[in-house]
Parts: structure tokens; sequence; C-alpha cells
């Protein structure tokens, strides 16, 4: 069954495959091309590293129809499932044995070469060379034959079509020999040219699959997040199900120990969950009844009761899962250059060889020469150091960002990041908490603690929550209130220990006659800072006293100041865009450092402020979490939204943050400069290798059999530079 995903537009439809033979760039190039050859297919991505395509087709383009193409074209291709469903892929590591059994087969071959430096002569007989040769070539070397004879059927090149032409040619000259010099002296055979040559592409490849194995590292322990049960209350019984069985609505039981089995919001119960994997948060987070409960986290101690309200595909770990396969499957630009090169590098190789051979023959006269530089280059032109170079750093890259809950959507927010010269934030829920806080009081601070957070205590409003917070923090005890009630556009009342006490605004105090002279001025202060003013005032034997005021206001995030330090250390101007009047914006961006403020924008005019940078020459990158900030999501060179807002920011953008921290803004830079050089250290590893190797085999300096371990180790060396990602941490 296809994995199809229907696209903005409906017509259009996205399918994933797997791709089985591909062994180079080069086969990259040929899959694409077959690809979009088909009617109706209007893009094809292949991934080398993750060997997989990614087909955008009109609706009516059939899945067979797209397979056949693959397998013309001489090369595997199956349908990839369900997102929703466990991935197959990433199963296990590949099998050792044939590269050991060819080793074992090459090693009396090779051992007398390396004797004859010492000058011992332990040359095997001739026939017994042909004896221990023939399994590794015809046998153990088969792949490369199938391969390289679907390329050619297919009129294309690939790496397996140079090994298999450069090995038969050194075996099939060492035949001849043997045969046509019977009964005289034995000239000296290939037959470890071919061998060992194959013994290394070999080895390479199974060094190289292991390698590409741990750079997916991410995507399996994300995978092993998933659980395949739930416990389900249906009808007032607990009955344990499949996971896939579980409907939205379902009440679910978590027991403390049990993975989160789906996304859900907490009804009864409270505990700790750990959400690592999924924020890179590495405390347990405390949850209560009405938080939200993630699915893939961990419950630590208590048991807790949720009604669900994301199932299968649509839970947030099935679409960090689906973020981070697109992220490591979609080739970034600076690919195409690679693509570019790959689509005639085969075909000039084999000319470059056939010239090799000619002109070596011609003007020295020594044919057999001729061919082994023919073949050095040949087997040293493999292509598959430049076909890895960039996938398997954006893989190794992503993958360790997710670890640290940075979630990169695409390669090319990955490319583009680590270029940004301005990063604009949003002030509201990103580098504020997005809710009220007791930011000030004005009088005695413990009395009207004290009173609010009685007045208070049975309101479900914003402003009443912040008065409990701050109450609660600095340990003041709840009063015994009654007869509370709410003073419609005014604000409450109740009794507090034998007096009425009001809490409310302006209107309320000068209903009540109460005299507001001695706070007046630093209420207009807080207010021209944007802040909420709150008057408590307390009626006792028939007299009104004002006690003070309260203001309210949106705080800082705690690592704000921070994270707008750390950007501007990096040479990147900070920017914040914010719908609030002027002076609220001014108290949040002073406290953050940011000078260059703008204030009461609307959300068309933040993407206009964007486009407005962009002219002015700078790479832009706006940061947000409401839907009012995804238009300048979508118009920044880079998006990047805060998970903790809403799902329309993170589908915008192409970065996504699953931890409300702006320092993950830095972070995601950082990783995004650290790939890229990784990618250039790649690519000019993989240019200069072939640049300076095929000119050195083909006059002379190279024998196939360094050659052969020469492009093992290209390929080998460029992934392991990849790997090295893997150890990147956040500052």
């Amino acid at each position: 069954m296809a994995s199809v995903i229907k696209s903005a537009h409906p017509p259009t439809a996205e399918f994933v495959f797997n791709i089985g033979g591909m062994s180079c760039a080069s086969c990259v190039a040929h899959v694409e091309k077959a690809l979009k050859a088909v009617p109706g297919v209007e893009s094809a991505s292949v991934n080398l590293a993750t060997e997989k395509a990614t087909v955008h087709a009109q609706g009516s383009v059939p899945a067979a129809t797209l397979t056949a193409a693959i397998e013309n074209a001489g090369y595997e291709a199956s349908v990839v499932g369900d997102i929703a469903a466990p991935a197959p892929a990433h199963t296990g590591l590949p099998g050792w044995w044939p590269v050991a059994a060819a080793a074992v087969l090459s090693l009396p071959l090779a051992l007398p070469m390396l004797a004859m430096l010492f000058g011992r002569e332990w040359m095997l007989p001739g026939w017994l060379q042909m004896a221990l040769a023939t399994p590794i070539q015809f046998w153990l070397g088969a792949r490369f034959y199938k391969a390289g004879w679907n390329a050619a059927r297919a009129l294309t090149g690939n790496m397996d079509l140079l090994v298999a032409i450069g090995t038969s040619a050194a075996y099939g000259l060492s035949v001849y020999l043997l045969f046509a010099h019977t009964g005289h002296a034995m000239p000296h055979l290939y037959f470890e040219s071919s061998a060992v040559v194959i013994t290394l592409v070999l080895l390479g490849k199974w060094l190289e699959a292991r390698a590409k194995f741990q750079t997916v590292a991410a995507i399996r322990a994300l995978e092993s997040l998933r659980t395949t049960v739930a416990i389900v209350r249906r009808d007032g019984r607990d009955a344990e199900l499949p996971v896939a069985d579980v409907r939205l609505g379902d009440i679910v039981i978590v027991r403390p120990g049990d993975r989160v089995p789906v996304d859900g919001r907490i009804i009864e119960g409270s505990s700790h969950l750990d959400e690592s994997l999924l924020t890179g948060e590495s405390l347990p987070v405390a949850k209560h009844v009405g938080d939200r409960a993630t699915g893939g986290a961990v419950n630590a101690d208590g048991l807790l009761v949720l009604e669900a309200t994301a199932v299968g595909g649509a839970t947030m770990l099935s679409q960090i899962i689906k973020m981070v396969e697109d992220a490591q499957a979609v080739k970034a630009p600076i690919q195409r250059l690679v693509d570019q090169v790959s689509a005639v590098f085969v075909p000039v190789v084999l000319l470059i060889s056939v010239l090799t051979f000619f002109a070596w023959g011609w003007f020295s006269g020594d044919w057999q020469q001729a061919l082994l530089n023919s073949v050095a280059v040949q087997v040293i032109a493999c292509p598959c150091a430049l076909g890895l170079a960039t996938p398997t750093a954006i893989m190794v890259g992503t993958g360790v960002a997710a670890k640290y809950g940075i979630l990169i959507k695409d390669a090319e927010a990955l490319e583009t990041a680590h270029a940004l010269s301005t990063v604009a934030f949003d002030k509201t829920g990103t580098l504020t908490e997005g809710r009220p806080a007791v930011v000030a009081v004005e009088g005695d601070r413990a009395r009207l603690l004290a009173l609010a957070y009685a007045v208070q205590q049975y309101s479900d409003h914003p402003l009443a929550k912040a008065v409990t917070v701050a109450a609660v923090t600095e340990a003041i005890p709840l009063r015994p209130a009654s007869a509370a009630q709410a003073l419609p556009g005014k604000g409450v009342q109740a009794e507090v220990e034998g007096s009425t006490v009001y809490l409310g605004n302006t209107r309320l105090m000068h209903e009540l006659g109460v005299v507001t002279s001695a706070f007046d001025a630093t209420a207009a202060q807080h207010q021209q800072a944007g802040r909420t003013v709150s008057w408590l005032a307390v009626r006792t034997a028939g007299a009104t006293e004002l006690v003070g005021l309260l203001a309210f206001g949106d705080t800082l995030k705690p690592t704000a100041a921070a994270a707008v330090a750390k950007l501007q250390a990096m040479g990147i101007k900070v920017v914040m865009l914010s719908g609030d009047n002027r002076g609220s914006a001014q108290a949040v961006g002073s406290a953050a450092g940011i000078s260059d403020i703008r204030a009461e924008v609307l959300p068309a005019e933040k993407a206009s402020i964007v486009a407005g940078l962009q002219k002015d020459g700078q790479t832009v990158a706006m940061v947000g979490d409401g839907i009012n900030d995804a238009p300048a999501l979508a118009a920044a060179n880079v998006g990047i939204a805060m998970a903790t807002g809403t799902d329309v920011a993170m589908h915008t953008a192409g970065i996504t943050l699953m931890r409300g921290d702006p320092a993950l803004v830095a972070d995601a830079i950082d990783i995004s400069k650290k790939t890229y050089r990784k990618i250039r250290q790649n690519l000019g590893w993989a240019f200069i290798y072939n640049i300076v190797g095929i000119p050195l085999a083909a006059f002379g300096y190279l024998n196939p059999v360094i050659a052969g371990a020469a492009m093992a180790f290209s390929s080998v060396s460029v992934v392991a530079n990849a790997l090295l990602l893997r150890w990147w941490k956040p500052h």
C-alpha cells in the first residue's frame, strides 16, 4: 500500500519508495531521471544514504507505474508503508561473511606479493591462483555483475559497472596468460589484483553500511518510543488493546513506569513525565490534571488517566519521526552540483579508461601494463564519496539536533540557517512566557498578596492564577474567604476575616469612593509599560481603605536575555516584532537586550518587515509561536517555530523548537554551521580525491590493488567525518 500524503494542491500526492541496488551518486542521478520521465511526475528526489526516493506526482499516477520505472532503470523498488506504522527500515547491521570469505580466499594471493618486497618467492602455481580468484570474481563479486548489467542495459553507468569491467579485465588477462604460456616459464599473473580489489570494495561497502546504520540512530531512538499496546477504559472496564485500535476521545490508563501510548489530556492523577527524547529536556516534567501528555514519554511515579487527543500518525511522536525522516530524505541545494557532476561521471571515467589503455599501449608497447592502468582508473574513480558527502552529514546533523529538541524539517532550512545575519523574534510566547504574572506590588507586599490570594482562590481567570503563583512562591498562607462574587467589567470582591475585600480596576475604586492619588503616578508608569493594574481596597466598619495595587505583565523567559546576547556574539542582528503597545514592547525588548524594536505591528506587517530586511541584503530567520506569526515565518529565509505554540506555526516553519526556549535558536544556527562545514569538507575531499586519483592511475602510479584500497577509504572517510557531528551538544 503506498504511503500517499496529500499536499496543499489536491491533485498532487507524495510517494516514498525504498530503492535497492544503488551504489553511488551516478545511481541516484539515473533513478531520478527514470522517475522524472514518467508522465505526471512533478519532482523526484533520491537519497543514497537512506536509499529512499521521494516522488511528487499527480494523484492519477499509480505507485505501480513509478515502481516499474525504477525497476526498468535496473534497480529494486518497494513502496514505504503508512507513516503511522513502525518503520521496517534500519533493521540491523549488514552481514560480514562475504567480506570474511573474500579475505580468506584473497590472502594467499596477496601475501606472495608482499613477500616479494623482502626477496621471498612464495608465488602459488597459476592454476591454484585461478582456483582462489574464481569464486571471489563470480560468486562473491556477483553483485557487481548483476548491478553493472542492469545499469548497462538501461544505458547508464555506475560504480558496480566500473568494478565489474575493471576486475573482469584483470581476471581475463590472467586467464589468457595462464593458458597462453602453458609449458613455458610462467609470466606474472594478475589474479591477486582482481581478487583483492573485489575484497576491498566489499570491505568498503560493509564499513560504509555500518557507518550509515549509525547515521539513522536518531530515528531508531524515536521509533523505540512507540508502544504497541494501551490500557483503554470503555464501558467502565479496562482492557489492553493494540495502540492502532485506540480512538480519539478514548480514556487511556498509564501506569507508573509505562510509556504514554498516545497524545492526551490528563483528566485524573498527577505524575512526572520523562520527555527527554522528545524535547531534549533532561529533567522529568511535573504533570497535573488539564496538562498535555505526549505519546512516547515515560510515566515516572503516578497513575494517570488520559483522554486521547491524537492517535496514529497524528501524534506528536509520529510527526516528529516524519519530520526527521523528511529532513534526511530531502536534498540540500548544494547537492545539485553533485548531481550535475554525477550525471556524466561514469561515462567520462570509462572514456578516460579507454584513452589510458590505448595511450599506454601505443606509446609503450606494453599492452599488459596499459590494461592494468586502465583498470586502476576504473577502480579508483568510484563516485560513492560524492554521493554520500551531503546526505550523511545532513542525516547526522538533523538526528543529533532532534536529540536536543531541535527539529529541522528540511535540508534547505539546515543549509540556509548557517548564513543567517538577522533573527526577528515575536514577543509574546516567544521571548516572554505568554501568560500574565505579578511583576510589581505597590504597598504592603505581604498583606496585599495575602488578601488578593484569598479573594482570587476560587477563580480560574489568568490574573487570578498569576496571584496564586506569586503567593505560593512566597509561601504566603491561604486565608479563608466567603461570599466571593465577580463584578463584571470591574473586578471581584469577597469576605475575608470579617472585612470586605475589593480587587479591581480604577472604575471600581472610583465607585467605592476610594482615593488613589498616592499611587496614581506609579500606576501610570506601569500602564505606560503595557501592564495591567489592579487596585486592592478593604472595607471595615463602614470605611474603605486603599491597601495598594498589583501590576500584572508578561514576564521575560529566564533564558531570553542570554539567548539574545549569544546571537549578538555570533554577529547576528536581533529584531523584536510585537503587536503590543510601544511601552510594553519597549520594556520587554530592553530587558532582553534588543535595541531594534518594532511595536504595534499587525501580522501582515510582520511579513512586510521581514521582506524589507531581506531587501536590505539580510538573510532573515523569524522566530514565533502563534497563528499571527505564520505569514512572517513563511516569508523569512528560515522560519523557526516554538512547539509550545500553535500547529499552524509549526507547519509553516522550517525548524521547530520542541521546548519554548529561545536559547535553542542559537543552537539551531550552530548545528547548521557545523553540518554545512562537514558537507563542504566531504565534498572537498571527494572532488580532490578524484581529481588527484584518476590522473595518478592513468599515468601508472597506482596499481589496481592500491586504487581499490584508496576507493574504499574515500567512502568510509566521508561517512566517518559526518559521524563526528554525533558529538555535538548545545552550548
